[in-house]
């Protein structure tokens, strides 16, 4: 998921429904770009690809509200444009970039459609495959993370909804095949590993075009959660992981994210996001020259956010504390008072060093 107010870029009208763009890439592959309804205030990107025969659909939506409806009439919209049927009964294969419920949540809708191979990361096939033993495990951790971070008891229930409504109506469908065990590619289209804003995040690369995902995107930086939620996320993971696309992007032209605009300058954006996490981590160092809980840092970082964006300015500042404590930057300042309680309370951070090395 990514959260729209992260940043305070201007609010652009809405994508309409089957309005399908398209590109080539320098060998030949065709590319339709799909708008879709993810979630009240979220539009996203699924594409379909055409090369060689392989009819490949990268992504399904959410699966939420008219979705699955978008995503059919996109399906319709690139079928006459490309002169060739590519609904879903005539896929071949469907990719998924990573398990975040925007992306593949219309699996549900999808599957019984199509005899296509469905494929995903090894480390997110399970939520794809075992979704609500997933997501208990992650509620469990979730209010674990809450407690520790100084949200009152009274605003757990209603965050841990929210958390889980949007993902209840995920049905688990069987996975084909995993991406390491092909070799990290299909035919030509190339897959890497990039995890940080999801364990199992992978970008592919067909040609000289990126399919990046939520990895990188075009004005926003995607939302980050903390490791311990989740192994394979957490910042120093999305980090490495930037800089681990570093030489593909030297050789892609153009980067078609899971949500907002293409790209043509994918250093530059890797560039950005990176000084941004940079400067998010000064600013919380700053602001624990004081102790505080990951909520009163959250607050000071994002302001007072409302609904499902209370959670994501949450895990996204607990990212960052995480990142400096884990790196020796922070102490935990009430370590006598966690001792001396068996049960979870909050957990107050100070800066030992409060200024980010050159």
């Amino acid at each position: 998921m990514i959260m729209r107010n992260f940043n305070l870029a201007t609010e652009k009208p809405e994508p309409v429904a089957g309005n399908v763009d398209c590109y080539k890439t320098d060998g030949g592959g065709q590319i339709f770009r799909i708008p879709l309804y993810a979630f009240p205030g979220l539009w996203g990107i699924a594409y379909v690809v055409l090369v060689e025969n392989y009819r490949v659909l990268i992504d399904t939506g959410s699966g939420f509200g008219d979705s699955n409806q978008h995503l059919e009439a996109g399906l319709d919209s690139a079928s006459s444009l490309a002169g060739v049927d590519v609904t879903l009964p005539n896929l071949t294969h469907i990719l998924i970039t990573h398990g975040h419920i925007d992306h593949f949540g219309g699996l549900s809708y999808v599957r019984p459609r199509t005899s296509a191979k469905l494929g995903i990361h090894e480390l997110d096939r399970s939520v794809v495959t075992h979704h609500v033993e997933r997501l208990s495990i992650v509620v469990r951790r979730l209010e674990e993370f809450l407690a520790e971070a100084g949200v009152p008891p009274e605003k757990w229930g209603p965050i841990l909804e929210m958390y889980k409504i949007t993902k209840s109506l995920y049905q688990s469908v069987p996975v084909d095949f995993t991406y390491e065990a092909q070799g990290m590619r299909l035919g030509p289209f190339e897959m890497l590993h990039v995890p940080g804003h999801c364990p199992g995040h992978v970008v592919i690369r067909l040609h000289d075009v990126l399919f990046s995902g939520d990895h990188v995107l075009g004005e926003i930086s995607p939302h980050q959660a903390p490791e311990r939620l989740m192994p394979w996320t957490g910042l120093g993971h999305y980090l490495e992981s930037l800089e681990a696309l570093r030489p593909w992007a030297k050789e892609v032209h153009l980067t078609l994210g899971g949500h907002e605009n293409p790209m043509t300058d994918l250093e530059g954006r890797l560039d950005a996001i990176r000084i941004l996490h940079i400067q998010r981590l000064q600013q919380v160092l700053d602001y624990l020259a004081e102790p505080l809980t990951i909520a009163e840092v959250s607050r000071k970082l994002f302001g007072e956010v409302k609904g499902y964006n209370v959670l994501l300015a949450l895990e996204e500042t607990g990212a960052h504390i995480e990142y400096l404590h884990q790196r020796g930057m922070l102490r935990i300042e009430n370590l006598a008072d966690l001792e001396r309680d068996d049960g979870l309370m909050p957990i107050r951070y100070r800066c030992i060093e409060c200024k980010l090395a050159n």
